[in-house]
């Protein structure tokens, strides 16, 4: 590749980031209709929390804090009536989701798919789907680390810590978390956490289900497989 190649694919890039940040200022902005000034303000600050450099790992903002802000305590019909105004306006680049585990409420931002490989190696993206399936299509409550080590890399060499480095890569970004309970106490496991359940887009699993089984499936047969049928509000 020449100069004059490379700069015009850092010059494509940099227009592509500039354009994705209007739009998702644009969308930001699509709050004012939905949301009270209040309700603007706490979405803003769940967004804000929802980093990991900011909160050590612990992502989002607690459901009792937002609660407090939002002047609706124990209110379920309020918090969720709150959750699907959200969406409804930033659903296109934004997902507010509730992590009834932690009791927490989190900001996902959707992203490109060229954007997301900077963040996951194809080995870690294979790993999460592994562990998406075992738990939300076969409802298991736990992956152990050895059946991971048995699908992926039983035969290569270094195996073990190259599973562990995806393992942490999972863990930073709160898709996974290590599973605790005195029965595991010799053998690691992990959990699936609310994060690594809505990672995937509805497009990007009727995909892989369609590759896995070269045929073409109704998004409705794609869902219920993946059990997101009752769950799914619209969007990808």
């Amino acid at each position: 590749m020449n100069h004059e190649e490379e700069r015009e694919q850092k010059n494509n890039r940099a227009e592509d980031q500039s354009a994705q940040s209007q739009y998702t200022l644009q969308a930001l902005q699509g709050l004012k209709g939905v949301l009270t000034p209040q309700e603007e303000l706490v979405f803003m600050n769940i967004l804000f929390s929802s980093s990991a450099t900011l909160r050590g790992g612990n992502f989002g903002l607690s459901r009792k804090e937002a609660e407090k802000q939002l002047g609706i305590a124990s209110d379920n019909d309020a918090l969720d009536s709150y959750i699907l105004r959200v969406n409804q306006a930033v659903g296109r680049y934004f997902k507010l989701i509730y992590d009834d585990r932690r009791d927490q409420l989190i900001v996902m931002m959707r992203v490109p798919a060229k954007a997301a490989r900077s963040t996951l190696s194809e080995e870690g993206l294979a790993l999460l789907l592994y562990i998406f399936y075992q738990q939300e299509v076969l409802q298991h409550e736990y992956t152990l680390f050895d059946q991971l080590l048995h699908a992926f890399g039983h035969e290569t060499t270094k195996a073990n810590q190259k599973l562990l480095n995806n393992l942490d890569a999972l863990k930073k970004i709160g898709a996974i978390e290590e599973y605790s309970d005195q029965e595991f106490s010799h053998e690691r496991a992990y959990q699936l956490t609310a994060i690594g359940a809505n990672l995937f887009s509805d497009s990007f699993l009727r995909r892989t289900a369609e590759f896995s089984q070269s045929n073409q499936l109704s998004k409705e047969e794609v869902l219920k497989f993946f059990r997101r049928y009752n769950l799914h509000t619209g969007g990808e």
